[in-house]
């Protein structure tokens, strides 16, 4: 599989979705840690992908995403940006209404599909 094909179906299969240098738990930098906390206080799962691991990925994201750094959090599909983006957000209560409407939508498509 393409590094962009995998980078798509990841997107396409992962609701919310965080790329970002070491995990949630173990962030390999202070963005991505400050990124994956802000998650976190949603109390919603997400996915990651820890770009420090998929050297591919990370050379090919940020042409794919036209968004040149890291860590990148994509909402049902789209971009909605870096670390600077995701603090404003939930400073200004705006992430935590977006993951939690997202994870409950992607919920109910789950419950009609059984």
């Amino acid at each position: 599989m393409e590094t962009v094909e995998k980078i798509q179906q990841q997107i396409s299969e992962n609701p919310i979705l965080l790329y970002m240098k070491g995990s949630p738990k173990l962030p390999s930098c202070g963005f991505s840690s400050q990124a994956s906390q802000a998650l976190m206080q949603c109390g919603e799962q997400f996915a990651f992908v820890d770009i420090l691991q998929n050297p591919d990925i990370r050379a090919e994201l940020p042409k794919f995403a036209n968004w040149p750094t890291f860590p990148q959090l994509w909402v049902d599909g789209e971009l909605v940006g870096g670390c600077d983006i995701i603090m404003e957000m939930m400073q200004q209560g705006e992430l935590q209404p977006l993951i939690k409407e997202t994870a409950a939508k992607y919920a109910s498509d789950e419950d009609a599909a059984e």
